[in-house]
């Protein structure tokens, strides 16, 4: 992903919340969200990334129809401070996102952001993934499970347009397998 790349991610994110998400957070919410502010503070943060994030890509014809993002795990339980630690430190991910155009989920095209994902994790020495995952929503559900994830027992809950949204993280070794 460039910088040249984000009005376009930023039409894949919020489509794809709008669609994934329609009953499972407040249609309110979803209506109201806007690319434009998406891309917005996508740039703020885009140049400000620690070197451990990535953004992938995939396009068709030169158009982005999918993006995902792994990077260092961000939960306490899984990855305390590293000042806290001895080394070696903690090699745990997390894909952070994988969204692709809603017309286009089914095509494969999921897939292989997720196989480049995992890739880019494991060159960046993680042996875990994790992920979040919203309840409910059982496409996603199913899509990484079929991926090699398990839910880990741990559930969350955010706020969203004044809703309680409950999430269940799930769990991947990216251990090499013996074969």
């Amino acid at each position: 992903m460039t910088e040249a790349d984000i009005d376009a991610v930023s039409a894949v994110r919020v489509r794809g919340w709008q669609a994934a998400y329609r009953g499972l957070m407040p249609q309110g919410y979803l209506d109201a969200m806007s690319v434009a502010a998406d891309a917005e503070r996508r740039r703020s943060w885009f140049g400000r990334r620690s070197p451990g994030v990535s953004d992938l890509v995939a396009e068709r014809d030169g158009e982005v129809i999918g993006w995902v993002c792994v990077g260092p795990a961000r939960d306490p339980d899984i990855a305390p401070g590293a000042e806290e630690l001895p080394a070696p430190r903690p090699t745990a991910g997390e894909l952070l996102a994988l969204y692709v155009a809603p017309a286009l989920i089914g095509t494969g095209v999921g897939r292989a952001l997720m196989a480049a994902g995992t890739a880019r994790a494991r060159a960046h020495g993680f042996h875990t993934l994790y992920l979040w995952v919203v309840r409910g929503n059982t496409r996603a559900e199913r899509f990484y499970e079929r991926a090699g994830f398990a839910p880990d027992g741990a559930e969350e809950a955010y706020d969203v347009g004044g809703s309680s949204v409950p999430e269940l993280r799930y769990r991947r070794s990216l251990a090499p397998t013996a074969g």
